[in-house]
């Protein structure tokens, strides 16, 4: 057996110990890129291999693989990658002012390391170092507003419940707020989605920027039957809602622009429509003409769009020849 494929039977048996109902040929294929016939061939060697294999054929007549009691934490694979993982994903929370979920991810990589001996936990460090000096991602470059961590770690309580929270926006005299959250919307501003039971039952965008405490509540309350944040975010094109202003929505990249467009998901229910001409047609439908806008502006007058006509206008005039590079 070649060092390679030795790497993926044991990362198979770890998957098949750690996951509660074991691993099918799917997902052996989705996770080692594979062909089916391949898959098949890895889990006869996951059982000529290994003497506690178990093949348990599910009420959807697949087998699936679980190893039972493997003892596989005795062998100690690489985590470099595990540990920039981690690493990453803490500094994002962080900077986003997350910091319980910082915490946690802390926590789960010092696990790591404290798994290793100490030459291998600096040598991993030392490695992970480097890569993360390198990865300006990281940093995550550009202006963002700032969230308080108290309101943030309140919000979060309350989505975990749910429970009500009680809020209070900044500079306003109007009593404080019971709502319900439903989701958070993250982005260049972030949003908390919740319904207000004083004003009805549609569901409303509270900024969280503009929230100066939060307070979770003794008390849960019943989630909207049916209701999706997937759904819900897709009706907008960044995280503003407006119902007045959802359409369809149509954008014209020309011929020069349009393989440079073809690159970018616009919005995740878009289609897109090439051109005879060579230009690229996107079509979806969502709100937030404004935040349409600032991204439009930045492709000159390489787009043009078509539809709908308030966007249109707001755009008009703010199209320019003189960008010197494509977004």
């Amino acid at each position: 057996m070649s060092f390679a494929k030795a790497q993926d039977l044991i990362r198979l048996a770890r998957l098949a110990a750690t996951r509660r109902t074991g691993i099918g040929l799917d997902e052996i294929c989705e996770e080692f890129g594979v062909s089916h016939r391949t898959a098949q061939r890895m889990t006869d060697a996951l059982e000529t291999v290994f003497t506690n294999v178990e093949a348990v054929d599910g009420d959807d007549r697949r087998r699936r693989w679980r190893v039972a009691d493997p003892m596989l934490d005795r062998l100690q694979t690489r985590q470099e990658t595990a540990v920039e993982a981690l690493e990453i994903a803490g500094r994002t929370a962080r900077g986003d002012g997350r910091l319980r979920h910082a915490a946690a991810l802390e926590d789960l990589r010092d696990g790591l390391l404290a798994r290793l001996t100490p030459k291998d936990a600096l040598r991993t460090e030392a490695d992970v170092e480097a890569v993360l000096l390198a990865m300006g991602s990281v940093t995550r470059p550009g202006p963002r507003v700032n969230l308080a961590p108290a309101v943030l770690d309140a919000v979060i309580e309350g989505l975990r419940g749910p429970f009500r929270l009680r809020v209070r926006y900044r500079d306003e005299v109007a009593p404080e707020r019971i709502i319900e959250p439903h989701g958070l919307l993250l982005g260049h501003r972030s949003y908390l989605v919740a319904r207000q039971p004083a004003r009805g039952e549609d569901m409303l965008n509270f900024r969280m920027d503009q929230i100066l405490s939060a307070q979770t509540l003794d008390e849960s309350f019943s989630l909207m039957p049916g209701f999706s944040l997937e759904d819900y975010a897709a009706q907008s094109f960044g995280v503003y809602q407006d119902p007045a202003q959802y359409d369809e929505v149509i954008w014209r990249f020309a011929p020069h622009a349009a393989a440079r467009a073809a690159e970018f998901c616009f919005h995740p229910k878009q289609t897109v429509e090439v051109q005879e001409d060579g230009g690229l047609i996107v079509r979806f439908h969502a709100a937030g003409w404004l935040e349409m806008a600032w991204y439009l502006y930045q492709w000159g007058d390489a787009v043009e769009v078509i539809a709908p006509e308030g966007l249109r206008t707001l755009v008009e005039h703010h199209r320019r020849s003189d960008f010197g590079a494509l977004p």
